[in-house]
């Protein structure tokens, strides 16, 4: 399993836990995943990821203007929903996590 097949399951947690600390904006999600370490994630990557957890109704977005005067920007905020989906991946990935850290420290 190549590291961008685990990647794609975790990426959308990642997403919510983003846009969960507060409202933002692609550009700055990506920004915030490159800081955390994800710098194999490519900013085509998650707009369609985005749009896919819109349509599922786990965030809302809102057009703001941006300071300079450039185009707006769509900024991406939790629903009820996508809460609820975050505190469920926590959840998962802390049991994941655990198991695969565990097993690995056997077999050293």
């Amino acid at each position: 399993m190549s590291s961008s097949q685990i990647l794609k399951g975790i990426l959308e947690g990642c997403l919510l836990s983003i846009i969960g600390k507060g409202e933002t904006y692609g550009y700055e999600m990506m920004e915030k995943l490159h800081a955390s370490g994800f710098t194999m994630v490519k900013e085509g990557s998650i707009y369609p990821l985005l749009l896919r957890m819109k349509k599922e109704g786990l965030v809302a977005t809102t057009q703001k203007k941006v300071p300079s005067g450039g185009p707006k920007r769509k900024y991406y905020s939790l629903t009820p929903k996508g809460e609820e989906e975050l505190k469920e991946f926590k959840k998962r990935w802390s049991a994941i996590s655990g198991s695969v850290d565990s097993l690995l420290r056997k077999e050293g």
